[in-house]
């Protein structure tokens, strides 16, 4: 007998054995891990005959829910199921919570602070509370940096294996935005070893001119966490050196995100 791709115990309900359903535990074996499928690997996965899954990933790609790779073999999450993702991290139950202890930390260390997600080549800020002081840098909740020279990006990159980092981001040449940034992948890849060593990165003016910012990763019971929690602020105000003396600061309210999100 052929078997369909698994939903987990918590989507079964009465009845959910559709042909929608069916598509949704599709994206969810593709969504579960870090890979590009073909068409045949998938059949191999699911046990669902080649035509039906023909038709299924059709049908996912026409939605903008997976996208075809350069190859036109491979299938990948689509711009729309990112979205997707990147909405329900921004609009999830325990916003007010995490905003609550990202304004507290604010208040303790003087300076603009953000909580931040990886999102393919870039990191999305899901939220932010600005300093008081006259002179800083906005950026509000839904902004986009790049990973390769954003304190956040490498932390949440040091999470990856060598082979997934080169895969997301190698396809392209790293843009220089400033005279710090990063763009040879041999000496980013030596920084985000450091950062795997270190447990923190900085940006020291890598991104924008004149803006530093260090940040560190929020803990998961799970191990892997796509979740940071990072300081910025102008130069004058925030050298490199400071950063570092306030990484116990960033720690403690990362930990205090932690325990919101396994509550």
């Amino acid at each position: 007998m052929k078997r369909v791709p698994a939903l987990p115990a918590e989507a079964a309900e009465p009845g959910g054995d559709t042909p929608t359903m069916r598509l949704f535990a599709l994206l969810e074996v593709i969504a579960a891990k870090d890979q590009r499928y073909s068409l045949q690997a998938l059949v191999e996965q699911t046990g669902l005959p080649k035509p039906t899954l023909h038709r299924m990933l059709q049908q996912l790609e026409a939605a903008g829910l997976l996208q075809r790779e350069g190859d036109g073999r491979h299938y990948g999450t689509g711009t729309r199921l990112r979205r997707l993702a990147e909405n329900l991290l921004l609009n999830d139950t325990h916003h007010g919570a995490r905003h609550v202890v990202l304004r507290q930390l604010v208040e303790e260390i003087g300076e603009s602070c953000n909580i931040t997600a990886l999102s393919g080549g870039e990191v999305v800020y899901l939220d932010r509370v600005e300093t008081a002081a006259p002179l800083r840098f906005y950026l509000h909740p839904g902004s986009r940096v790049p990973a390769h020279c954003s304190a956040s990006g490498k932390v949440l990159l040091a999470q990856m294996s060598p082979a997934q980092r080169q895969r997301l981001l190698g396809h392209a040449p790293l843009v220089k935005y400033t005279a710090k940034t990063l763009t040879d992948l041999g000496r980013l890849e030596k920084e985000i070893q450091r950062v795997q060593a270190d447990g923190y990165a900085l940006d020291d003016e890598e991104f924008l001119p004149g803006l530093v910012c260090a940040a560190v990763r929020v803990p998961s019971g799970a191990g892997l966490s796509n979740l940071c929690i990072a300081v910025q602020a102008p130069v004058m105000r925030l050298s490199a050196a400071k950063a570092r003396r306030l990484l116990p600061a960033l720690r403690r309210a990362a930990l205090e995100l932690s325990r919101i999100d396994e509550a």
